[in-house]
């Protein structure tokens, strides 16, 4: 279903049961996989390969050459409530997703549009399966994001920073540029250019190595203590 006002380039396929909503906009050879759905006044450059069931909701700007593989969604709302008399209150999304160009997306990820600005993923970034990236996040050019990362509201992760596997990244949360974020870490506050982070919460790679090193002596260290106390005070019950 393509509405009769939606602008199609040269040599655009759209696969059965894909909608194409009024207004939408689709640059030149690029494929809207089955089942597919582009919102109102959504724009898509060329070359762009949207594999099945992929979303991208009204507004939202995806680049050139950008790869959405299966279950994509691009625009869904932010997740913003208040408080109110009768429970949670929706704060209302207005904003929108910006993708640049040669961006790849895994399946089943998510993208969320802003409160009111944009989410913007900048040009050549990598981001794998099931990763959430929440509204008014910035990702920075070329950085790689690896699967079921959460990246918290109005964050920003630098240019050609990695985060690899279940990374958590709290909000309003900046990641330097160059910084790499080591599996299943936890990083509650801002991480310099160019470091290397490991552990929840989050340190240096080096002084977590460190804690853990140390650890794992703790069995055989409290054996000794409880030696020595007993030393001193050899009438104590233990």
């Amino acid at each position: 279903l393509v509405a009769q006002d939606a602008k199609l380039g040269r040599d655009v396929s759209i696969q059965p049961y894909a909608v194409i909503e009024s207004g939408a906009v689709i640059g030149d050879r690029t494929v809207i996989g089955a089942h597919g759905y582009i919102g109102h006044q959504a724009r898509i450059g060329s070359d762009c390969l949207l594999w099945p069931r992929v979303v991208v909701r009204d507004h939202c700007i995806l680049g050139n050459r950008v790869i959405l593989h299966p279950g994509v969604v691009i625009g869904a709302d932010g997740f913003g409530y208040t408080r109110g008399p009768k429970g949670h209150e929706k704060i209302p999304q207005l904003g929108i997703v910006e993708i640049e160009d040669d961006v790849e997306i895994g399946a089943n990820t998510t993208v969320d549009r802003a409160r009111f600005d944009r989410t913007l993923i900048k040009q050549g970034a990598k981001i794998d399966n099931l990763v959430q990236i929440a509204h008014n996040v910035v990702i920075g050019r070329h950085a790689i994001l690896c699967g079921q990362v959460g990246v918290s509201g109005s964050s920003t992760i630098g240019d050609g920073a990695i985060l690899a596997g279940q990374v958590g990244i709290a909000d309003h949360v900046n990641i330097g540029e160059g910084a790499i974020i080591m599996s299943k870490s936890g990083i509650p506050s801002d991480v310099p250019p160019g470091e290397k982070m490991f552990g929840y919460p989050a340190r240096p790679q080096a002084q977590a190595a460190r804690i853990w090193a140390a650890e794992a002596r703790l069995p055989e260290m409290l054996l000794r203590l409880k030696r020595l106390e007993a030393q001193i005070h050899p009438d104590k019950k233990p």
